[in-house]
C-alpha cells in the first residue's frame, strides 16, 4: 500500500526537494503534492522540476483551511510534512491529520522555539544565549507553534567562532540526513 504525502514549505524548498528525492526510490511512499503559502517561493519551481503537483494558497485560504483540506483529501494524502512552513496550520487540518503531520525545527526544542522563531532568528538566538550545542527537533504538529510531541532530536556542536551561517550549515546537514529517515520510520510503523 502506498502512502501519499504532502509537503508544506514557505520558501526555498531545499528540504522539500531533499525529501522528495529520498522517497523516489521507496515504492511505498509517494510525494503527491507540495503546497506553499508564498506565491514567490522557489519550492514551487523545485516541485515543477521534479514533476510533483504543487499549489499556492493565499493567507485567507490558509487561515480558513477548508479549501486546503479539500485539496489534501482530493490527493488522498495520508501524511503531511512541514519543511520550512511558516504559517499556523488551521485547526480543521490539524484535526484531520492527528499524529500524521510533522514539523522540523532548527533547534533543540523547547529551546528557541515558538512563533517567529525560524531560520536565522533561531541560530542568532542560540549564539546569543551561548548554547554549547544545537541541532534539530522533529515533532508532531499541534495548535501551538513548536509545542507538539517530540519524535526525535539530533545534535551538533556550537563552536566558539560560529556565525549564524556556519551554524545553519551544520543544522541543515542534520535536517537533510535525518528528516527523510524519520519520515520513513514513521510511515513504516
Amino acid at each position: 500500500m502506498i502512502t501519499n504525502v504532502a509537503i508544506l514549505a514557505s520558501g526555498n524548498g531545499s528540504n522539500a526537494e531533499n525529501i522528495a528525492r529520498y522517497f523516489m526510490s521507496i515504492p511505498t511512499v509517494k510525494i503527491s503534492l507540495i503546497m506553499t503559502n508564498n506565491q514567490k517561493a522557489f519550492v514551487l519551481q523545485r516541485a515543477r522540476n521534479l514533476g510533483i503537483p504543487c499549489a499556492y494558497f493565499s493567507k485567507e485560504f490558509w487561515q480558513d483551511g477548508t479549501v486546503v483540506l479539500n485539496l489534501l483529501q482530493s490527493y488522498n494524502i495520508g501524511f503531511v510534512v512541514l519543511a520550512g512552513f511558516l504559517a499556523r496550520i488551521p485547526d480543521i487540518i490539524l484535526k484531520a491529520y492527528p499524529q500524521r503531520m510533522i514539523n522540523i525545527h532548527p533547534s533543540l526544542l523547547p529551546l528557541h522555539g515558538g512563533k517567529g522563531m525560524y531560520g536565522d532568528r533561531v541560530h542568532e538566538d542560540v549564539l546569543r544565549c551561548g548554547d554549547k550545542e544545537s541541532g534539530i527537533t522533529i515533532h508532531y504538529t499541534s495548535e501551538v507553534y513548536d509545542a507538539g510531541q517530540i519524535i526525535a532530536q539530533y545534535r551538533c556542536e556550537v563552536k566558539t567562532d560560529d556565525t549564524p551561517d556556519t551554524l545553519a550549515t551544520r543544522v541543515h546537514a542534520l535536517e537533510y540526513e535525518y528528516y527523510p529517515k524519520v519520515i520513513e520510520r514513521l510511515l513504516s510503523s
